[in-house]
């Protein structure tokens, strides 16, 4: 039985079995946990790990698109060198992305 055909019995006049119909909302449940949040949840997690292991020296990219040097790490904050010994603070949040990763996929 595919997809379809189980569509079109869902949307007949006829009488339809509430066993059949939990089994498609279970099914699509389970589709979009495997699809969907799944992948999101894995993808969080690697980015908090990412942010708790950055170490002095470590080249990142922020939200706003400055790329830059970590020169201090504090609790909440990283301090940021970004060139010509101009520093910014930052929110540890606002780091997305290791950099030395992008100069690899130029």
């Amino acid at each position: 039985m595919n997809f379809s055909h189980t569509l079109l019995m869902m949307s007949s006049e006829g009488e339809q079995s509430p066993v059949s119909m939990l089994i498609f909302f279970g099914l699509m449940i389970v589709v979009f946990y495997f699809f969907m949040i799944r992948p999101q949840v894995k993808k969080q997690k690697e980015l908090a790990k990412f942010r708790n292991e950055l170490a002095k020296g470590d080249k990142i990219v922020t939200t706003g698109g400055i790329y830059g040097k970590v020169a201090e790490i504090k609790e909440q904050y990283l301090v940021v060198d970004i060139g010509d010994n101009v520093k910014i603070k930052i929110d540890k949040n606002a780091v997305i992305k290791d950099a030395s990763d992008l100069a690899q996929q130029r």
